[in-house]
């Protein structure tokens, strides 16, 4: 007969009763035809990852901290580019008005960086 698979909210749910304590842990295994053994194995990995609980919302927050400040340089970034393209142009129109040629802008590899 083939191992069955357990879901992680199912094992959840019984180490979850047997914590409690309303039932025996040999009426909980019974009830859901659980082997005693596999079972104790579950208890044993819920208490050992339970601050896992915690730190994800740590580490969440953390991620969310480091994405604000990436958005807000990238919207500073962009702020600076716009103004950027403004002189540009206005520089652009400087010199159509006097009648010069506009400078070729100078052709940067990119890839060097």
């Amino acid at each position: 007969m083939p191992k069955q698979k357990y879901s992680p909210e199912f094992k959840s749910k019984i180490v979850l009763a047997i914590l409690q304590g309303d039932k025996e842990f040999n009426v909980i295994c019974s009830e859901h035809n659980l082997n005693p053994n596999m079972v104790h194995t579950w208890k044993r990995e819920f208490l050992q990852n339970a601050p896992l609980a915690f730190s994800a919302h740590h580490e969440r927050k953390e991620a969310k901290r480091k994405e604000d400040g990436l958005r807000k340089k990238n919207d500073q970034m962009l702020k600076t580019i716009g103004q950027l393209t403004l002189e540009r142009d206005f520089l652009q129109d400087c010199f159509r008005q006097v009648g010069a040629s506009i400078p070729a802008m100078p052709d940067y590899d990119l890839q060097k960086e």
